[in-house]
């Protein structure tokens, strides 16, 4: 039987690719010259060093268009409180990777409300789709692009 998965996954190393050209653009910038200001990646977080808050904004702006050049979705990007730490502040910004059970059953409901011929399970962070027809998976897939979900979702493992 035809099947897919739904993923939400982030390329690790386009994310650090991007926060390398961020990091760069600020060393570079005139508004940022003589100021401590930085970013560091750490697993799925990526912390913002600065000495004002209106940094930290413009930081993230930086750090925005630079995922959007290397074709990575901020829909992942999930933005913490500033929090002074002596001279400077910092910032954690959280990339979310997987499906959480939340959103997996609200793609499973939504498929179900179309009333189609395939059957979907939620599998850990992905939702698995399974068919007797290729085309009925393909308008799964259309269905979940068209959808306003609040995370980027590809589709991987698809088996004819």
């Amino acid at each position: 039987m035809p099947s897919f998965d739904a993923v939400s996954e982030v390329d690790l190393q386009e994310l650090n690719n991007a926060v390398d050209q961020a990091n760069r653009e600020i060393g570079t910038r005139y508004d940022f010259r003589g100021v401590d200001a930085k970013y560091a990646r750490i697993e799925n977080e990526v912390t913002l060093t600065a000495e004002a808050e209106i940094q930290l904004d413009q930081m993230l702006d930086v750090l925005r268009a630079k995922m959007v050049g290397r074709k990575i979705d901020v829909k992942v990007l999930e933005v913490g409180d500033p929090k002074p730490s002596g001279k400077v502040i910092n910032q954690h910004v959280l990339v979310r990777q997987g499906i959480n059970t939340d959103l997996a059953r609200k793609i499973v409901k939504m498929i179900k409300d179309k009333r189609m011929k395939v059957q979907a399970a939620i599998q850990g962070d992905k939702v698995r789709v399974t068919g007797k027809k290729r085309d009925d998976l393909q308008q799964v897939m259309a269905l979940i692009r068209d959808s306003d979900l609040d995370m980027p979702i590809q589709f991987d493992n698809f088996r004819d």
